[in-house]
């Protein structure tokens, strides 16, 4: 659902709240295979996560390419206030714009635990059972994390809701 410019609040909170979804998800399905020795695939379960990226602009990729850029004021009051400086280029800030976010589900490659077990039907000749590479603590400070995220974009999304409504009432 596309919202309109004026509400963009709204938008980036959404937004924000859409990723932290998906990584809740993802912790999740993380979690309930940190045991699965073996997917359909023969090999045991790897950890999935999400990689997020923002979409270029003209607006980034240009002020990008130009390096440092200075606007200069034709004319200015006494009761203007001054401008800030900068000390470097900001080729690096990230500005939000109304393209949208991409995201990937990324899988991670890296080898699992080998655990000597014998009698386990997965074990291989030698009696390893290769676990999946899921650390379960680290899987639920992911998930603290989103889920904190989530309540910081639901409540900027609430606050921009009361203020539309205030305003309403003007």
């Amino acid at each position: 659902m596309k919202i309109s410019p004026n509400f963009s609040s709204f938008n980036m909170s959404a937004k924000g709240m859409s990723i932290q979804k998906r990584k809740m998800d993802l912790v999740a399905e993380n979690m309930a295979n940190s045991d699965t020795t073996k997917t359909k695939e023969g090999i045991p379960y790897q950890r999935k996560y999400l990689v997020v990226k923002n979409e270029e602009t003209f607006a980034n990729n240009f002020s990008a390419a130009q390096g440092n850029l200075t606007l200069k004021m034709a004319r200015s009051e006494s009761a203007h206030l001054q401008p800030a400086k900068f000390s470097g280029p900001v080729n690096n800030q990230q500005l939000s714009n109304d393209t949208g976010i991409e995201s990937n589900i990324e899988v991670d490659k890296t080898q699992g635990n080998l655990v000597y077990m014998p009698d386990h039907p997965d074990s291989n000749k030698e009696g390893y059972v290769e676990l999946p590479n899921v650390n379960v603590v680290n899987e639920m400070v992911e998930m603290i994390s989103a889920t904190r995220s989530y309540e910081a974009n639901l409540t900027a999304f609430n606050s921009s809701k009361q203020i539309a409504k205030d305003s309403l009432e003007i």
